[in-house]
């Protein structure tokens, strides 16, 4: 069994679309109308895959509290400096739970949880 994608309903798919390609560096894969007032896009590379998606006679979109997508970075300072300089809040962290990793969190522009991590040599 292989992963496929990670599915994150949206308020605004241009918003969202901006933090992702932008913030967490993903790039755009595939777009298209699935209705008229539905739009899906495509993140990722292959291994890492989101979907987006936005119903526009819909912008109540429920992410829960308890979950979080985690991207690797090479530098967990480093990422806090960018994601401060591109308006992004530090949600919380960063932490550091053992010696081998450290890691904080943002959220993305409908409360979805993302986390930033380390591996510490």
């Amino acid at each position: 069994m292989k992963f496929c994608w990670c599915t994150i309903h949206v308020k605004n798919m241009e918003e969202s679309l901006k933090f992702y390609k932008e913030i967490v560096g993903l790039k755009e894969s595939n777009r298209f109308k699935a209705g008229p007032e539905l739009e899906i896009i495509f993140l990722g590379d292959g291994e890492i895959n989101i979907e987006l998606i936005c119903n526009m006679e819909n912008d109540n979109v429920n992410i829960g509290q308890d979950i979080s997508l985690g991207f690797k970075v090479d530098s967990v300072d480093e990422m806090m400096k960018f994601v401060k300089k591109k308006g992004v809040d530090i949600h919380s962290g960063p932490f550091e739970p053992n010696p081998h990793v450290r890691f904080f969190f943002v959220e993305d522009p409908n409360g979805l949880k993302i986390q930033f991590v380390e591996d510490i040599k």
